[in-house]
């Protein structure tokens, strides 16, 4: 309505001094920049959101180390590794904070002994093409510690950390861990956290839950997520990493428990079952372009 009268306003203003019309101008071009900005933090939102965000890309040498009967040995790969965004009435959670912003300023990635790693577009940016901030993310939780879940943690200190205490216990341990990085999330320290260590309803009316699902860690775990029209979806974590070891039920060589592991897939895929759920292997190229298109959302 007010767009529509100012318009109104600048007809009117063509038999009057031509100095009114450059304030007329004004006033139509401040409603349609504030037409075009995105939504805020504070707008309201009526209806749980699901947005798939870009967290960086890894391309290995050899994907052996993702199956320990053999099938990948030699072979190349290609692993996205997506932040998921969940926004309700109940506040913003951020599941898993991806490799790290830090990467996108190395134009060409990066290499090590196993492949390349690199980040096209930082987090930060892509929570502005929202309208968010990472102060206005109300909860983080991360699928497990390893690096590249938890590259961006530290953007996040104003928000509550939803911890799994024996992830925790075990990313502290002395050797550190394989694959775990404590400078990136060393926020935890001054951050509000919660201390989990079961399945957790996040926002307390069921719509987001943290699921407990250890094996791939002590603590690793998988969100599931009630949308409106879209229906169950489940999100993997590193339960899995290819649509091929959902398939064939293959476990990793660096799980922590190859016994918990199939423990967890078991106590998994019933609950994708009971709950005729959409599962979304969160490596998997495939699985993660098959969702709405950032800053497109399922609802």
């Amino acid at each position: 309505m007010i767009f529509e009268q100012l318009v109104e306003a600048v007809t009117r203003c063509t038999s009057v001094k031509r100095s009114l019309h450059g304030i007329c101008f004004a006033l139509l071009t401040s409603a349609a920049f504030i037409a075009a900005t995105p939504a805020r933090a504070a707008d309201e939102v009526n209806e749980v959101r699901l947005y798939a965000l870009d967290g960086g890309l890894i391309e290995t040498k050899d994907m052996g180390m993702f199956s320990d009967t053999g099938e990948y040995d030699g072979k190349p790969g290609k692993l996205v590794d997506p932040c998921f965004l969940i926004r309700g009435p109940k506040g913003i959670l951020l599941w898993d904070t991806g490799l790290g912003d830090t990467l996108a300023e190395k134009k060409n990635g990066v290499d090590d002994v196993g492949g390349h790693m690199s980040v096209s577009t930082t987090l930060a940016d892509q929570l502005n093409a929202i309208g968010l901030t990472p102060a206005d993310v109300t909860y983080v939780a991360f699928s497990h510690f390893h690096f590249d879940h938890t590259g961006n943690a530290n953007l996040f200190t104003s928000s509550t950390w939803i911890i799994n205490k024996a992830e925790l216990n075990w990313a502290l341990g002395d050797p550190t861990p394989a694959g775990v990085e404590p400078t990136t999330f060393s926020g935890y320290k001054t951050a509000k956290t919660q201390m989990i260590d079961k399945d957790y309803d996040v926002f307390g009316d069921g719509s987001v839950r943290i699921l407990k699902a250890p094996g791939h860690t002590p603590g690793s775990q998988v969100l599931e997520i009630k949308l409106k029209d879209s229906g169950t979806v489940i999100l993997s974590g590193d339960l899995y990493h290819t649509l091929a070891n959902r398939t064939h039920r293959r476990v990793p060589s660096f799980n922590y428990s190859r016994a918990d592991t199939l423990a967890s897939i078991d106590r998994i895929e019933t609950i994708v079952k009971n709950t005729k759920a959409r599962f979304v292997t969160q490596h998997s190229p495939e699985d993660v372009q098959s969702l709405p298109k950032f800053p497109g959302y399922l609802h």
